[in-house]
């Protein structure tokens, strides 16, 4: 396998996946194309990973159908009630993308470090693999950012991987908890300064650098959350780019 040698992750803040028209199914959405598009293979392996959702068969047989129709080898991995592979490594290293869902970032965190995960997928990411993920499957290789997992009030949370040295912010537009906090964490220091996407919309890094933001919603943006003097921040709007369905 021909890596390109560049690590890239994209988080994204919500719309991995849309409404199909076949019955109760859902379909990726060009974010994903996008994610797969970086690997530069013609048939990329595609590692599915549903953690934050307490590995729900019902989401992940969802998922597998979601890519009807695309030219990807998928599998996926599980935790429970114990590893479905062997070797998690080597599985996560056998992949040219591997996609995260949403759900419990806390949940998910404390699982990937009680079986190493954390440290396979560092070493996926920086061998060249793909890293892309949705709300928890987004916030987990930052810092932190905010979270639903403890209750519908909103805690700030910074047990993410860091492989990102941010904080991000998902579900950005839909949530109205969500800026709020991110501000207020940013400007106490209790999360650096960091990215946030609106629905529809994915945080493109090469290594650790924002490259760029990516959409499929006109009208949905990305932005940069920094802290200013006197506890207080300000926060820049960027355009993404939009692509095409």
């Amino acid at each position: 396998m021909t890596r390109s040698g560049q690590s890239h992750i994209l988080a994204i803040g919500g719309g991995s996946f849309r409404p199909s028209s076949r019955h109760n199914q859902i379909e990726a959405s060009a974010l994903l194309r996008y994610a797969l598009d970086l690997t530069g293979q013609d048939r990329p392996k595609v590692g599915l990973v549903a953690t934050a959702m307490g590995d729900s068969s019902d989401w992940t047989l969802k998922m597998y159908g979601a890519f009807a129709g695309w030219d990807v080898e998928l599998s996926h991995l599980t935790v429970f009630p114990m590893p479905n592979v062997a070797d998690p490594r080597a599985w996560m290293l056998d992949q040219d993308v591997i996609y995260v869902s949403g759900g419990s970032v806390a949940n998910l965190m404390a699982l990937w470090r009680l079986h190493g995960l954390d440290e396979a997928f560092e070493e996926a990411w920086r061998s060249g693999v793909v890293l892309s993920g949705q709300s928890a499957g987004a916030l987990c290789w930052h810092v932190g950012g905010n979270t639903d997992s403890f209750g519908p009030d909103l805690r700030v949370w910074a047990e993410g991987m860091a492989l990102l040295p941010y904080s991000c912010g998902v579900h950005y537009d839909s949530d109205p908890q969500r800026r709020q906090l991110l501000h207020d964490s940013v400007a106490s220091g209790e999360l650096p300064m960091g990215y946030a996407a609106d629905e529809g919309v994915g945080l493109h890094y090469v290594g650790t650098e924002f490259i760029q933001a990516v959409s499929v919603e006109p009208g949905a943006y990305a932005y940069k959350v920094e802290s200013e003097s006197e506890g207080r921040v300000k926060e820049f709007r960027i355009e993404p780019r939009l692509l095409t369905p």
